[in-house]
């Protein structure tokens, strides 16, 4: 049975123009958290998923090798293989959180909560056995991650499994987007860098809250680590900007 996140992930795109970028988005996005890790489907079989045609679904990938995303193998057993993902800089994301206004990030994190507390509430409701199991084996990840880029995207797979523990292909979709907009940013270092330790603590309150039911909890809870986030994106913006 397919998982969920991967579902959102190879789901059908959305009709209109641009499509050979939105491709790439949804691609580069899915490898860049670690959502694919090794092999994608085979050409015609991709296409198909994504209905788009193979002309675009080939200039996609053409994109994803120029950057330095995926590789395509040759004779038997060949086909498409994700490089890994390469962890941005951190002169780079800086500039891109000095160039966000305050009204965007603010704006950023009310989305996030809107997604991310409405999965977590759903997840407590229609969550499985499986998804909770899920759940546990990301955040030990998350624990057990011994860099930045590992830990971010343990991160951002504990919330992207809980929109799918939610049941809703639009919510994982929504949540996958999101992370691949901010989530790198949320791990940018500064002063005191996050604290690992709390983000697992306050995934796994989350995770008692889904396991025991308790919807309102889980929204709360999730709101409240969001919101946590976002302040410390925004201090991190008003420093970048005054040039300290």
């Amino acid at each position: 049975m397919t998982q969920l996140p991967d579902a959102a992930v190879f789901s059908p795109l959305d009709d209109g123009s641009g499509r050979v970028e939105v491709v790439v988005r949804r691609l580069g996005e899915a490898i860049a958290l670690g959502l694919i890790t090794d092999q994608l489907p085979a050409e015609l079989e991709l296409a198909a998923q994504l209905h788009v045609s193979t002309v675009t679904l080939r200039a996609a990938l053409a994109a994803l090798r120029e950057r330095g995303l995926v590789e395509t193998r040759r004779g038997r057993g060949g086909g498409t293989f994700v490089v890994g993902p390469a962890d941005p800089s951190t002169a780079r994301l800086r500039t891109r959180l000095r160039e966000l206004s305050s009204s965007e990030l603010r704006e950023i994190g009310d989305y996030r909560c809107a997604i991310a507390g409405t999965a977590a509430r759903l997840a407590a409701v229609r969550a499985s056995a499986d998804n909770v199991a899920r759940l546990r084996h990301v955040v030990d990840r998350l624990e057990a991650a011994t860099s930045t880029g590992e830990r971010r995207r343990a991160d951002g797979r504990f919330h992207i499994e809980v929109a799918a523990a939610a049941q809703s292909v639009r919510l994982t979709r929504a949540e996958i987007d999101i992370q691949g907009e901010v989530g790198e940013l949320l791990w940018l270092p500064y002063g005191e860098a996050v604290d690992p330790a709390l983000v697992v603590s306050s995934h796994r309150e989350v995770i008692e809250a889904v396991s025991a039911r308790d919807a309102e909890r889980a929204r709360t809870l999730t709101e409240e680590h969001i919101d946590k986030g976002i302040e410390r994106l925004m201090e991190l913006h008003w420093r970048l900007v005054a040039g300290r």
